[in-house]
C-alpha cells in the first residue's frame, strides 16, 4: 500500500485537493490489517475544525481567562514533552509508520496528541461526540475495541515517542549534604566544638601553636568524625528505604493486546490500550470508557471530592488516573499517559523517605530526653562544684597555680572555666546515649532488606514492631492458605454426577450447548486462541482463579468455543459479582431475538431461586424433594473441600423484558437449573506446619471465607487451623455472628477458628471484637471492601498478587507471594526486631551508667576525669554504629517462635534485663575505679615519671572500658542467659564488626593516641585490659533464673 502524499492543510479553509484523492486508514479487523476509505474521517475533520475554532475563539475572546484555566487544568503545559517528541517525528516528508499501519498525523494545524489530548473531563463528552464516540477514537488511535493493540515492540515505542510515557518524575530526598547539614545540629557537639576552638585559640594566644593544641584538635577531629559516620548511615537508611518504595511501585495490572490479556507494569501503558477495570482497580492513566456495568469511580483523590461518581458510556466516560473502581466493572481506552493526564497521579508527589518515628523510637527517644536531664543536671553541679573549688583557692591549674585573686591572669581564668565547660559537656557525652533511636532505624532498614527477599514488602515502619506482638492472625483462605490454582473436579447437571468429566457423555447435547453458554456470557474472564497455532494447541483462559477454573471446564471437557457463543448473541445487561450477593448474572439477546437471563454464583443462592432444572432436553420441576437432593449433593462437595457455584438460565420472549431498564433488574426468579459445579483448590504445601509454628507461639489463626461452611471446615481441618478435638464453637456462620448483641460477640470472639459465608463487614466486626479483648490482629486483605478492616486491624497485610491497588495502599505490609509462610516470616522477623533493640537498649544503657558513674566520681574525687572528651566520643562510635549495626545483623533464631507473644503495654526493659544492667554496670565501675585510684600501685608504676605514670593508668582505663563493651555485645546477644556463643559462626556481619572494633581501638592507642591523649601500652597491660573485659562475662553468668521474680 503505498503511502498517501502529506499535506499541510487549514481546516479553516476546507479542505484542499480533496477530489479525486483516495486516502485509507487502516483498521484491525479479524486480526490483520485492511483498508478502507477515508471518507469516514469527514466527520472527525469536522471535529478537528470545530475544536480549533472554538480554541481560537476562545483565544480572541478572552485570553486572560483562557490562561488561567491553563494554569489550573493543566491543558497546555503537560503537553509540552509529547509536542516537541512528535514534532522531530512530524519533520519527515512520510507519514508515521506503525508496523505497517498508518497513523493520521495532523489535520488542520492540530496534531493527533493534541487532538487526542483535548478529551478531557470538561469537555471530553462533546469532543467525543465529534469524532463519532469511542469507536472513531479508536480507529484514530489504531485500536481495536476488543483485541487492543498490536502490542509489538515497534508499536510501544512509536506510541511512547508520540503520546509520552506513562511516567512521573519522583521527588527526590535530599543529597549527602543534607544528612550532614542534620548530623551536625547536635547541640552537645556544637557546645564541644566551640569550646575546643575557644581553648585552642587562648592556648595558641598564650604559648604556641607548636605545644598544647593536640587534645582540642583531637575533640574537634572525633566530632567531625561522628558527624560523617551518622551522616553517613542516615544517607544509607534513606538509599535502603528508597528500595523499599521503588518496590511498592512495581505495579502490574492486566492489558488486552493482540487478542489476549497480558500483564505489563503500570508504567508500560501506552496510549491505545485496552485496559479491564474490576473492582479496587487504580485507574492508571486518563482514558475513556468502552464498556461497563454498575462501574462506580472514587474521584475523591483526584478531584478533590468525596463522593462516588457513576460512570457511562452516554453520560459520563471520562476517566481520571488515579481514581479507584469501587464498584462494577468496565473496559477503558486509554488516551493520555504519565504527566500528560489531567490532573497528574498522585504517585508523582509521594515523597521516598519519610522520616516518621516509630512508636519504639518514640519511646526510646524518651529514655533519651530522660538521661539528658539526668546527665545535664549532674554536669551543672559538677561545673558548679569545680569553678568554686578553683576561685576558692582549693584546685590548682594546668601549670599547678592555685587561684590568688590579682595574680591570676585572666586568661589562665578563662583556660580554667573553658576546662570546666568541656569536663561537664564530657559528662554530658557519656551518659547520653543518642544512638538508641539510631539502632531502632538499623534495625528496620536490616530487617526491610531481608523481609524483600523472602517476599514481605514493608511499606509502614511500625508495622514492623506491631507484627512481633500479634496474638491473632485473621486470615482469608484463598490464594493465603490454598494455591489459588482452582480446577473443577465434581460436577452435577440434571441430578447426574458424571463420573468421567473427560467425556460428559450422561449429559444431553442440549444441555452442554446451555452450559458452555452460560459458561462464556457470564464471566469477566476470556479466551485466547493463538493465531497460526495447531489444532491441538491449548487456548489460553484469563480472568480470576474461579473463572479460569470455570473456563478451562468449558473448553475442555465440554467442547465450548468461546469466541463463537459470544458472536452469537449481544449482552445488553450485567449484574456484576460482588461479596454481599454472591452471584452474577447477565441478561442477553440471541439472534432469535430471544433474551436470555443466565446466573452464575455460590450453589446454594443460585438454588434457592430455581423453580426448576435442566433433566437432559427437558425442564423439569424442582419440588423439595429434589431441592433436598441437590443441598445433599452440594453438602457432600463441600464436604470434601470443593467451592460450590451453580448455573442457572431462564428464557424470555423478547417484549417480556425492556432493555432500557437499569441492570440491576435482572430477573433471578423462576430459574431453571444447569449444574452444579464443584471446584478444587488445593492447600499450599507445608501449610499444615506453619499453622502449628504458629500454635507454639501463641499465636491463633483465624481463617475467613466466603465459602460455604462445611467448605471452610474441610479445608481448615486439612490446614490444621481445625483439630479433631476442636470445639464446635469454634466455627460459625458469618450472619449469624453479626446477628448476636455486643455482649455475645465479645464473648465467642476469642474462640472463632473458622468464620464461613464472611463478608467484607463481618471481618471488620470480629477484628473490632478482638482487638476489645485486648489482642494485637494481623489481618489479610484483597479488595477494596477489605480497606476498613485492613484499617480496623493493628496490622494490615495485603496480597501482592491477588490484592487490589486500594488493599495495597492501606496495608502496612504486602505479602508479595500471597503465601502464608511468608506471614510467618514476618512474625519471626518482628520478633527478632523487638528481641534486637533490647539487646542494644541493655548494652547502650550498661555504657551511658557505667560512664556516668565513673566520670562524676573520679570529677569530684580528683578534679580530673579518666576519660576526656575525645575518648568518650571514640566510645559513643563504636558503640553507637558498630554495636548497634553488630546487635541488629542477629537474625530469627529458632525458640522465637517457641515464646508467647509480647502482650500489649509489657514493660520494654524486663526485669531480666534490670538486673543483668545492674550488675554489670556495678562490675565495670567496681573494676574501672579501682584502675584508676590504685593503678600506679597494682601496674608497679612507681618507678615511673608521674606524668607518664598518670598517662599509662589513663590509657589503661580507657581501653579497658573499651574492651568491657566488646565483651558486653556477647553478653547481650542472649536476654535469657542462654549459650552466646550459639550461632556466632554463621552471624558474620557481627563477627566482622566485632573484629573491625578491635582493629581501630589498637590502631588508635598505638598510633593515634596524641590526639585522644594516649600512649602505647605493652603487650602485659593489653592482656589486663582484655582481662578486665573478659571477666565483665563472669557477671553476667550470674543465675538470675534461679529467682522466680526475675524469670521473664
Amino acid at each position: 500500500m503505498q503511502s498517501p502524499r502529506r499535506r499541510s492543510v487549514d481546516l479553516e479553509a476546507g479542505f484542499a485537493g480533496d477530489e479525486g484523492v483516495t486516502q485509507e486508514m487502516a483498521v484491525f479487523h479479524d486480526g490483520g490489517v485492511v483498508t478502507e476509505s477515508r471518507n469516514p474521517f469527514r466527520r472527525f475533520r469536522s471535529a478537528v475544525l470545530a475544536i480549533t475554532a472554538t480554541r481560537r475563539f476562545k483565544i480572541v475572546l478572552d485570553s486572560k481567562k483562557d490562561s488561567e484555566r491553563e494554569e489550573v487544568c493543566g491543558s497546555h503545559d503537560h503537553q509540552a514533552t509529547t509536542r516537541a517528541a512528535a514534532r522531530l517525528l512530524y519533520q519527515s516528508e512520510e507519514p508515521v509508520q506503525v508496523v505497517g499501519i498508518e497513523i493520521p498525523d495532523e489535520f488542520g494545524g492540530i496534531k493527533l496528541e493534541e487532538f487526542v489530548s483535548s478529551i478531557s473531563r470538561d469537555d471530553g463528552l462533546r469532543v467525543l461526540k465529534l469524532c463519532d464516540g469511542v469507536t472513531g477514537l479508536s480507529r484514530l488511535l489504531l485500536t481495536d475495541l476488543e483485541k487492543g493493540i498490536c502490542g509489538s515492540h515497534e508499536d510501544i515505542q512509536r506510541r511512547r515517542d508520540i503520546f509520552g510515557s506513562n511516567t512521573y518524575p519522583l521527588k527526590k530526598e535530599g543529597n549527602f549534604c543534607m544528612f550532614l547539614g542534620e548530623a551536625s545540629r547536635g547541640f552537645t557537639l556544637i557546645v564541644l566544638v566551640f569550646a575546643a576552638m575557644a581553648s585552642l585559640l587562648l592556648q595558641i594566644k598564650t604559648k604556641t601553636i607548636n605545644h598544647g593544641w593536640y587534645e582540642e584538635a583531637g575533640i574537634i577531629i572525633t566530632v567531625i568524625l561522628v558527624i560523617f559516620v551518622t551522616a553517613i548511615s542516615n544517607y544509607n537508611q534513606s538509599l535502603q528505604f528508597e528500595k523499599v518504595n521503588d518496590e511498592k511501585r512495581k505495579i502490574c495490572i492486566e492489558v488486552t493486546r493482540d487478542g489476549r490479556r497480558v500483564k505489563v507494569s503500570i508504567y508500560d501503558i501506552v496510549v491505545g490500550d485496552i485496559i479491564p477495570l474490576k473492582s479496587g482497580d487504580q485507574v492508571p492513566a486518563d482514558g475513556v470508557l468502552v464498556s461497563g456495568y454498575s462501574l462506580q469511580i472514587g474521584e475523591y483523590e483526584t478531584m478533590g471530592t468525596n463522593k462516588t461518581v457513576n460512570k457511562d458510556t452516554d453520560i459520563d466516560p471520562i476517566l481520571i488516573s488515579g481514581s479507584i473502581v469501587e464498584d462494577g466493572i468496565g473496559t477503558m481506552l486509554v488516551t493520555r499517559v504519565g504527566m500528560n493526564t489531567q490532573w497528574r497521579m498522585p504517585m508523582a508527589s509521594i515523597p521516598l523517605y519519610t522520616g516518621r518515628q516509630t512508636p519504639l523510637q518514640v519511646y526510646l527517644n524518651r529514655v533519651v530526653t530522660a538521661f539528658s536531664l539526668i546527665s545535664i543536671s549532674v554536669a551543672l553541679v559538677v561545673f558548679l562544684i569545680e569553678s568554686c573549688l578553683y576561685f576558692m583557692g582549693r584546685t590548682k591549674n594546668k601549670n599547678g597555680s592555685p587561684f590568688v585573686a590579682g595574680k591570676t591572669t585572666l586568661d589562665e581564668e578563662i583556660d580554667m572555666v573553658i576546662k570546666f565547660v568541656i569536663l561537664g559537656v564530657t559528662i554530658v557525652v557519656a551518659a547520653v546515649p543518642e544512638g538508641l533511636p539510631l539502632a531502632v532505624t538499623l534495625n528496620i532498614a536490616y530487617m526491610s532488606r531481608k523481609l524483600g527477599g523472602e517476599k514481605a514488602l514493608v511499606q509502614k515502619l511500625s508495622a514492623c514492631e506491631a507484627m512481633g506482638s500479634a496474638t491473632t492472625i485473621v486470615c482469608h483462605k484463598t490464594g493465603t492458605l490454598t494455591l489459588n490454582q482452582m480446577e473443577v473436579v465434581d460436577v452435577c447437571a440434571g441430578g447426574v454426577r458424571p463420573q468421567n468429566l473427560d467425556t460428559m457423555s450422561e449429559l444431553s447435547p442440549l444441555q452442554i450447548s446451555l452450559i458452555a453458554e452460560g459458561i462464556a456470557l457470564n464471566t469477566n474472564g476470556s479466551v485466547y486462541h493463538p493465531e497460526g497455532g495447531s489444532e491441538d494447541s491449548e487456548p489460553e483462559v484469563f480472568g480470576s482463579a474461579t473463572e479460569r477454573a470455570i473456563l478451562n471446564f468449558g473448553v475442555k471437557q465440554l467442547g465450548m468455543n468461546f469466541d463463537e457463543i459470544k458472536s452469537k448473541s449481544t449482552i445488553f445487561r450485567v449484574s456484576p459479582f460482588n461479596s454481599s450477593r454472591k452471584r452474577r448474572g447477565v441478561a442477553v439477546q440471541l439472534h432469535d431475538s430471544q433474551v436470555r437471563v443466565h446466573w452464575k454464583g455460590a450453589a446454594k443462592a443460585i438454588l434457592a431461586f430455581c423453580e426448576g432444572y435442566m433433566a437432559r432436553d427437558n425442564i423439569a420441576s424442582m419440588d423439595q424433594e429434589k431441592i433436598s437432593q441437590f443441598e445433599n449433593i452440594i453438602d457432600d462437595m463441600c464436604n470434601e473441600g470443593l467451592r460450590c457455584a451453580a448455573l442457572a438460565y431462564r428464557n424470555y420472549p423478547e417484549g417480556d423484558i425492556h432493555r432500557n431498564e437499569a441492570f440491576t433488574n435482572i430477573p433471578e426468579s423462576n430459574l431453571v437449573l444447569l449444574a452444579i459445579i464443584g471446584i478444587k483448590d488445593s492447600c499450599r504445601p507445608g501449610i499444615g506446619d506453619s499453622i502449628e509454628q504458629c500454635r507454639n507461639a501463641g499465636i491463633k489463626v483465624c481463617m475467613v471465607t466466603g465459602d460455604d461452611l462445611l467448605t471452610a471446615k474441610a479445608i481448615a481441618m486439612e490446614c490444621g487451623i481445625l483439630t479433631a478435638t476442636s470445639d464446635i464453637n469454634t466455627t460459625i456462620l458469618a450472619s449469624n455472628f453479626s446477628s448476636m448483641s455486643d455482649a455475645e460477640r465479645e464473648e465467642i470472639a476469642e474462640n472463632i477458628l473458622v468464620m464461613g459465608r464472611s463478608s467484607p463487614e463481618e471481618n471488620h466486626l470480629l477484628l473490632k471484637e478482638l482487638r476489645k479483648k485486648g489482642h494485637v490482629v494481623a489481618a489479610t486483605g484483597k479488595g477494596i471492601r477489605d480497606a476498613p478492616s485492613l484499617r480496623q486491624a493493628d496490622i494490615s497485610l495485603a496480597m501482592g498478587i491477588g490484592g487490589t491497588a486500594i488493599a495495597k495502599e492501606c496495608s502496612d505490609i504486602i505479602v508479595l507471594d500471597d503465601n502464608f509462610a511468608s506471614i510467618l516470616t514476618v512474625i519471626q522477623w518482628g520478633r527478632s526486631l523487638y528481641t534486637n533493640i533490647q539487646r542494644f537498649v541493655q548494652f547502650r544503657l550498661t555504657v551511658s551508667a557505667s560512664a556516668l558513674i565513673i566520670c562524676v566520681v573520679v570529677a569530684i574525687h580528683s578534679h580530673e576525669i579518666p576519660l576526656n572528651v575525645a575518648q568518650l566520643l571514640w566510645v559513643n562510635l563504636l558503640i553507637d554504629t558498630f554495636g548497634a549495626l553488630a546487635l541488629a545483623s542477629e537474625p530469627p533464631i529458632d525458640n522465637l517462635m517457641r515464646r508467647s507473644p509480647v502482650r500489649k503495654g509489657a514493660p520494654f526493659i524486663t526485669k531480666l534485663m534490670w538486673a543483668k544492667f545492674v550488675l554489670q554496670v556495678a562490675y565495670q565501675v567496681t573494676a574501672l575505679l579501682l584502675l584508676n585510684f590504685r593503678g600506679e600501685s597494682i601496674l608497679k608504676l612507681e618507678n615511673k615519671s608521674v606524668d607518664h605514670a598518670y598517662k599509662v593508668k589513663n590509657t589503661l582505663v580507657f581501653n579497658s572500658f573499651v574492651f568491657c563493651q566488646v565483651f558486653n555485645e556477647f553478653e547481650c546477644r542472649t536476654l535469657d542467659q542462654t549459650n552466646m556463643f550459639s550461632g556466632i559462626l554463621k552471624n558474620h556481619l557481627f563477627l566482622g564488626t566485632i573484629i573491625i572494633t578491635v582493629i581501630l581501638q589498637v590502631i588508635v592507642i598505638e598510633c593515634l593516641g596524641i590526639f585522644i591523649s594516649t600512649v602505647r601500652l605493652d603487650w602485659k597491660q593489653w592482656l589486663i585490659s582484655i582481662g578486665i573485659g573478659f571477666f565483665s562475662q563472669v557477671a553476667g553468668r550470674f543465675p538470675f533464673q534461679a529467682f522466680p521474680y526475675l524469670r521473664n
